[in-house]
């Protein structure tokens, strides 16, 4: 048999790995985000509540809108703008996840394995963990920055609608289209350095913790490489993304649902800096964790729905446990 035919008689997972990886990730990221995507929701209105600079800035400011918490924001959706509300920018946010989800997955992996390098043992460094957590985050994210925009001015139409505001979008093809038209190509990427730092610092808590607390696991206990061991290291890695991620997520969602002039340009912040401060100098420190709850209600079960699903899936598609 020649190398050419033994290489086409190999499975798809040997020939190409690294696009096999990419799309088991995606599927694994697809399931998990449908599940939970209410909570993500539900986050990103409370983010926007009690905004200090819509506030001072008369042009921008709508009816005033209660201040509610996580269960009444998401029961306020339902009663008021309909069940089915709950998953509006449910498309974007998968398109979101297929692209930055896989992406991430195959370059931590590429950094863990080729790059920086495991010790003779298996184990992984923490500070390599780290560093392979936050650059495969800022990596994925930056790609997937676009879809993640359509995804946020999706989740505030229904908002809109009820403040007595124009809706902005028909569907995301046209957000993406309208989007792309008003800021150019530019625009497509507005809010991406809060965004990329955000996962970062999101995947620092995610890949690193359950990369790392597995394979502690794995390396100091009797647990094996089952699905307890994936609960259990997916429960710490929900938490601890939550943990990172929120004041970074909040000045995201600001930077991306601010109003824009016609060069593409925010009208309330100048930078996620900017943003940060206006912030904390109108709302105080806590405001940096508003959203905090489910947002951590919704990393939890979405780790372990991604983690248990994508782990299941390499297994039953014949690749190497992650």
């Amino acid at each position: 048999m020649s190398p050419a035919e033994e290489e086409r008689s190999l499975p798809l997972p040997e020939r190409w790995p690294r696009a096999s990886k990419f799309t088991l990730s995606a599927c694994a990221a697809a399931v998990a985000e449908l599940v939970t995507f209410p909570l993500d929701l539900t986050k990103t209105r409370l983010q926007v509540q009690g905004e200090a600079a819509v506030r001072r800035d008369g042009a921008a400011a709508g009816p005033a809108v209660p201040y509610r918490g996580m269960l009444r924001t998401a029961a306020g959706i339902a009663q008021e703008e309909g069940v089915r509300k709950l998953w509006q920018g449910a498309t974007p946010a998968v398109y979101r996840h297929i692209v930055y989800t896989g992406v991430r997955m195959v370059a931590y992996e590429h950094l863990r394995d080729s790059v920086l390098g495991r010790a003779e043992d298996e184990s992984f460094p923490l500070w390599k963990a780290v560093v392979g957590g936050m650059s495969a985050g800022a990596i994925g994210q930056f790609f997937a920055s676009p879809t993640d925009l359509v995804k946020v001015q999706m989740q505030m139409e229904g908002k809109r609608k009820l403040e007595g505001k124009p809706l902005r979008f028909r569907g995301v093809h046209h957000a993406f289209l309208k989007i792309l038209s008003e800021g150019g190509v530019r625009g497509l990427w507005a809010g991406w350095v809060p965004n990329v730092q955000r996962a970062a610092l999101v995947n620092m808590g995610d890949l690193t913790t359950y990369d790392s607390v597995k394979h502690f696991l794995l390396l100091n206990t009797t647990l094996v490489d089952n699905g307890v061991t994936h609960s259990v290291s997916s429960v710490c890695s929900g938490l601890v993304a939550a943990v990172l991620g929120t004041p970074a997520d909040m000045v995201k969602t600001r930077i991306m649902n601010q109003p824009r002039d016609k060069q593409g340009r925010g009208l309330l912040y100048n930078s996620s800096m900017d943003c940060l401060i206006k912030t904390v100098q109108g709302e105080g420190f806590l405001s940096l964790y508003k959203g905090f709850i489910p947002t951590w209600m919704r990393m939890a079960p979405w780790s372990l729905v991604f983690w248990l699903t994508y782990e299941q899936i390499r297994r039953l598609c014949g690749v190497t446990s992650f």
